[in-house]
This record gives structure tokens, C-alpha cells and sequence, in this order.
């Protein structure tokens, strides 16, 4: 490529609903640029962008894709980012590197939940959005419909940039609404002059002085019009709308005008800042080559080949020359062995990055997602980027004896590429959990890792980490006596049980005066009551939240052990656990359920059911927010349901809250089925 200075980059992401044709317009691009000679396809299995193996069997985007290409002497880095919500790590993650956000829209599938979701994903980044509508040329295509509803769900300041001639298979070509050509082909969907005096009058506001001259009758030149229009994408004041159709390459060359002419480049874009380490303040970072070394981590691939590829982007500076870099948020420095531009899966050396750049370095283990990297001379740190926390979980053991080391190291490497998946050793029920953000999130992880790493599991819904605890207080005493022939067994405790707030935990009390036991023997006691509470009682859950004080006891010279005396203990507490009402605790969670207004009773009627407690109701934009508190059980499975009650347009958020008694009528089974386990064992 040829040299290029950051006033020529124009860093793009596309967005929108599974398929709207977000990739096949990208492959057009690709095409149409010269960067390929022949369009590349979803459905045919050869598109650039979709390169892994699970993208081409399932035919949509799991992965975001850099692809880069040159237009008008612009370089154009194109981010490829998945439509469905499962994946929307990658899609924040490219979000976070780029200055402008170009939302797909499907002339036949309309706005659709994601659609508004990644709307308001890139206006809350304060990023520039263009408008794209595809398949113009597909069946039932109501365009002047369409137009209405992106205007009613985005804002009048969406404005046609072009309008179609013709739809559907009559689909000729386009009219530039902005420079109207003297002689309008027939067939125009629209009204081509008030469209032109739309868009005039929105651009103008971008500048006083010009707008000014526009309401005084005076002529605007088109290159007062054109820094307008500049301003106006820049600032959100304008979200131009373009018509496409990939299929036909229609419009495929007017969106990369527009990208070229009135997308904002590096330093005109969204205003960066970081935290300067040295001042311990928070400074603006220039998007310019002569100021120090920036770049934040947003993507990261894993590969038992190649090992790990980390992409980033350069927010100010120059990385040349020994390709040394400082990595602030480990606090060290690294050398990269070459900067690779990237093309789908294909990887080009080159010399140096430049503020704006979008580039890769390999085998540099340290970097994760997120990471800052600066020089070490003027050390920054940008702030991690925040990413949903993942709500699904599977339970997972491998099916080859032998593989849990291998699996655990596999796992680990997969997490360094996705933030919204998780590993985690449950200490109580001793599962190993992975976590996602959907089922289909889970499966297509599971499938790279038999890929990759030849690890196949075995997966099954994870156990309710159930406790057990009691409500009374209770004094009880248990003597341990044994006689076998030779030395006997003897131990004798006094113990007094009393429930402690939840989450308190376990606290061993010693009062025991006058050497009724001997002090040797005080350990032991202690140690035969935490086995048993780690073991539980009612059904094998762990033990929580008791004070067990020793205050008596008796010993015999010669029969008395460490062994008796921890059996001693375990018996007294577990005759007076018994007489200490017991109950079963089960963990509660604070689940946040957003959702289309229209949903509102359904789902708070479903939560309540669930023995929810609605606890807040809130309005983000046309969605509303429940916030309710409801046990975990009632939750495992929420993902589908929730799915199935909304058409798939919920989504929903919960962590863990407390502990709480379960009701009578629903521990029962619960017991028994833990009781029977316990024994099966």
C-alpha cells in the first residue's frame, strides 16, 4: 500500500441485525476497490470476511473481520461485525476502534431488535452513523415505508443521501440527492428536489456563517456545502442514508464516496482520552503522528499454530524502528517481531503504524484485549473497554480420561479472544462452568475448541450451588467412647450452636477453662467440625453461617486421641444440627430484563411467578428495564424462555445477590434428590 498520512484513514465498523447483508456489501466493496477480483459469498462459502469454518457452515458472522481497502487515494479499514447479539463482544470490541459506525438496514427485513441495539451502541460511543439500506433489489421492498420507520425509530436527522430508481427487480440505479442532476431518470422513488432541500437545509446548520448566507438567498458553493456535510457526519448532526444492493453492484461506489468524502477521518472523529500515569490525570490524545506512542488492544485471536494474534488500534504516534512498546496495564515492556496489516485471514508485514492505524502484531503472549500500549516515555492507560457479563453456563468435563489439564489450557486460550466467555471451577459442587452469552454462544465455542485443540467434552446443566444452615440455638454434648481390646477411644464435647448473619461464614469459639480437655486435643475438635460442615447434613450442600462455641468436655489419660476427639465433635454437631431447624439456603440474584414496552405485564407477570420480587422499572429509550430479585434456580434456563416470550427482542443481565431460606414445599425435593446423590456416592 502506498504511503498514507492519518488525514487518509477512514476507520469504518458495519452493524446490524443478522442478515441484513452487512458482508456482502463489504465483499462489494472489496470487489469494487480492486482489492478482489470477484465478489466474494456468504451462502457460496467464499467470503473474505467469513473465513472460519463455523462462519462458513452456518453462513453468518461470528467474528469481527479487518478488511481493509483504498478508494480516492483514502485508506478505508472496514470492520466486518456480527448481527447477533450471541457475539456482541466483537462487535463492541470494533466499535471501540473506529470513528464512524454504518448501520445495515434490509430493504425486506426492515428494522429489527438488534438493529436498535447497535444504533444505540454506537450513539452512546458519541461515533459518526451512516445509514446503509441493502437488498433494494429484493422482493416487497416499500421504500418511502421504510424511509418513515428508520426516520420515526432514529430521528429526523436521517436524510436520504440517494434515492433508488426503481425497486425490487426494477432496480436501474441512483440519484445523488445532494448534487441533483439536471435530468432526473424516470422511475425515481420519491421526491428527488425536497429531498435536496432536506438535506441542504440540515447541512447548513453545521455552520453559522454559511447557513446564514442559505437563509439570506445567497448561493453555497459546493465546497461550502461539502465541509458542511463533513461537520454535520462528524458531529451526529446528519446521519446520512444510502441506498445499496450488492447483489446488482448498485451504490456500492456511492457508499465508498461517501466514506471517503464525508466520514471523519482520525483527528476530525470522536475525541479520545487516557489517563495520563505520570500526571495521574485524564488528557485528550491527538490523533497525530508526531505525539507519543498510543494504541488499545480490541481484538485477540488464538491459534495452536500461529499462537495469539492481537489487534489494535493506533490512537496517536508512530510504532517503527525496534517495534518496542510499553504495555500499561501489566506494567511492561514488549518488542513486537513484525506489525502485519490484516486481510480477513491474511497477514502483510509492514514497517511502521501511524496514528489511525488499524494494525496486528504475533506471538506477543502478554497483550489481552483491553490492554494499553504507549511508550514507556510518556506511559498512558485508556480505559478497559466494557463488555456484557455473560449469563448462560454449562457444566463441562472432557470425554478423555486424562484431558483436564489440556482442557483447562485450551479453555484458557479461548478466553483470551472472547470477554463474554468464561471459565470457572465451582469449589462446592466441583464442576468445571463455562459461561456465554447464549447457548449458541456456548456451542460454537465448544466446537473451536474440539477444532483447535482436539478437546471434546461432555456438557450438562450446572448444580444450584445450594447451602445449608440453621435458625436456632441449641446446646448439645456427644462422648466418643470405644473399647476394642489394648488402647481405647475416648472424647468427650460440650457445644453450643448458634446462627450468624448470612455470609458470616463458619467462627470456631474455644471456652474451655480449667483443662477439662486438654489444649493438644482444641484443634482436633475444630477440624472434625469443619469436615462435617463441608460435607453438609440435610443433603450433602456445605454447612454456612453457624457459631460453634466449645465450652465443656472430659478426657481419659490413656484412651484419649486428636482422632477421638475430632469424632467427638462431629457427632455432637450433628445430633444438634438436627435440633437447630435446619434449613436449605439457595442463591438469589438480581436479574435486569430489558425488553419492548409491549412486554411489560408478560414479563413481570412471568418473573413474579417465578418467585421474583420486582424491585425497579426503568426507560432506555423505546425499551424498558425490570429489575427484579429472584432465586437462581428459577433463572437456569431464562435465556430461551425469555427468547420465546419476546421474539427474541429481550435480553437480560443478572449477578449474584444473597443467600435466602428455600420455602418448605419446594427444599423437599430438592433434599431428597441431594440425599439420594449423597448416598449413591
Amino acid at each position: 500500500m502506498a504511503p498514507y498520512q492519518t488525514k487518509d484513514i477512514r476507520n469504518i465498523a458495519f452493524t446490524g441485525h443478522g442478515a441484513s447483508g452487512k458482508t456482502s456489501l463489504v465483499e462489494a466493496m472489496l470487489f469494487r476497490s480492486g482489492v478482489t477480483n470477484r465478489m466474494g459469498s456468504v451462502d457460496e462459502g467464499t467470503s473474505i470476511a467469513d473465513y472460519e469454518p463455523e462462519e462458513k457452515e452456518r453462513k453468518f458472522t461470528i467474528d469481527a473481520a479487518l478488511l481493509p481497502c483504498k478508494w480516492q487515494n483514502k485508506v478505508i479499514n472496514t470492520l466486518d461485525t456480527p448481527g447477533y447479539p450471541d457475539f456482541i463482544s466483537q462487535t463492541i470490541g470494533a466499535l471501540s476502534a473506529v470513528e464512524t459506525a454504518i448501520l445495515v438496514v434490509s430493504a425486506t427485513g426492515g428494522i429489527q431488535v438488534n438493529t436498535r441495539k447497535f444504533w444505540s451502541l454506537a450513539a452512546d460511543r458519541g461515533l459518526a452513523r451512516i445509514i446503509v439500506i441493502s437488498k433494494l433489489d429484493g422482493e416487497n421492498v416499500e421504500f418511502a415505508k421504510l424511509l418513515d420507520s428508520i426516520k420515526e425509530n432514529f430521528g429526523q436527522d436521517c436524510i436520504p443521501l440517494n434515492l433508488p430508481v426503481g425497486c425490487g427487480h426494477d432496480l436501474k440505479g441512483l440519484v445523488n440527492v445532494l448534487e441533483l442532476p439536471k435530468d432526473l431518470p424516470s422511475g425515481v422513488v420519491g421526491d428527488p428536489q425536497a429531498a435536496h432541500e432536506a438535506l441542504v437545509e440540515k447541512v447548513v446548520e453545521a455552520d453559522d456563517e454559511v447557513m446564514n448566507k442559505y437563509l439570506e438567498g445567497e448561493e453555497v458553493t459546493a465546497e461550502e456545502l461539502k465541509n458542511c456535510m463533513i461537520k454535520a457526519v462528524a458531529g451526529g448532526h446528519l446521519v446520512p442514508v444510502l441506498c445499496t444492493s450488492s447483489r446488482k453492484v448498485i451504490g456500492v461506489d456511492e457508499l465508498l464516496n461517501t466514506l471517503t468524502d464525508f466520514a471523519p477521518d482520525p483527528s476530525s472523529g470522536v475525541a479520545r482520552r487516557a489517563m495520563d500515569m505520570e500526571k495521574n490525570e485524564e488528557v485528550p490524545i491527538k490523533a497525530d503522528e508526531k505525539t507519543p506512542f498510543s494504541a488499545q488492544v480490541f481484538k485477540c485471536i488464538t491459534d495452536p499454530f500461529v499462537g495469539k494474534l492481537a489487534f489494535f488500534r493506533v490512537f496517536s504516534g508512530v510504532l517503527d524502528g525496534d517495534l518496542s512498546f510499553y504495555n500499561s496495564n501489566i506494567k511492561k515492556s514488549e518488542k513486537a517481531g513484525q506489525i502485519f496489516k490484516v486481510l480477513g485471514k491474511e497477514q502483510q508485514p509492514v514497517d511502521k503504524a501511524i496514528a489511525g492505524d488499524i494494525v496486528a502484531v504475533a506471538k506477543v503472549e502478554n497483550i489481552g484485549i483491553s490492554d494499553t500500549l504507549c511508550s514507556s516515555k510518556k506511559p498512558f492507560s485508556f480505559a478497559p473497554i466494557a463488555f456484557p457479563t455473560p449469563m448462560v453456563s454449562l457444566a463441562i468435563e472432557p470425554k478423555s480420561k486424562g484431558a483436564e489439564q489440556k482442557l483447562s489450557g485450551s479453555l484458557t486460550k479461548l478466553t483470551e479472544e472472547d470477554p463474554t466467555f468464561k471459565i470457572t471451577r465451582d469449589i462446592q459442587t466441583n464442576e468445571m462452568v463455562v459461561t456465554g452469552t447464549s447457548t449458541l454462544h456456548l456451542d460454537i465455542m465448544l466446537n473451536r475448541l474440539k477444532r483447535r485443540f482436539d478437546v471434546e467434552v461432555a456438557t450438562h446443566e450446572p448444580k444450584i450451588p445450594y447451602k445449608e444452615t440453621i435458625t436456632a440455638n441449641v446446646d448439645t454434648n456427644y462422648k466418643h467412647k470405644k473399647q476394642t481390646g489394648g488402647r481405647g477411644q475416648y472424647g468427650e464435647v460440650y457445644i453450643k450452636l448458634e446462627p450468624m448473619p448470612r455470609s458470616e461464614g463458619f467462627e470456631f469459639v474455644n471456652k474451655v477453662v480449667g483443662g477439662r480437655i486438654p489444649g493438644q486435643y482444641i484443634p482436633a475438635v475444630e477440624k472434625g467440625l469443619k469436615e462435617t460442615l463441608g460435607k453438609g447434613i440435610l443433603a450433602g450442600y456445605p454447612i454456612v453461617d453457624v457459631r460453634v462455641t466449645l465450652y465443656d468436655g472430659s478426657y481419659h489419660t490413656v484412651d484419649s486421641s486428636e482422632a477421638a476427639f475430632k469424632m467427638a465433635a462431629s457427632k455432637a454437631f450433628r445430633q444438634g444440627f438436627s435440633e437447630a431447624r435446619p434449613v436449605l439456603l439457595e442463591p438469589v440474584v438480581t436479574i435486569e430484563v430489558t425488553i419492548p414496552g409491549e412486554f411489560m405485564g408478560e414479563i413481570s407477570g412471568n418473573l413474579t411467578s417465578r418467585r421474583g420480587r420486582i424491585i425497579g422499572m426503568d426507560t432506555i429509550g423505546q425499551m424498558q428495564v425490570i429489575k427484579a430479585s429472584i432465586p437462581m434456580a428459577e433463572v437456569a434456563k431464562y435465556e430461551t424462555e425469555l427468547k420465546s416470550m419476546t421474539g427474541g427482542q429481550g435480553s437480560y443481565t443478572m449477578e449474584f445477590s444473597h443467600y435466602d431460606p428455600v420455602p418448605t414445599h419446594i427444599a423437599q425435593p430438592i433434599l431428597s434428590k441431594g440425599k439420594k446423590v449423597e448416598e449413591e456416592e
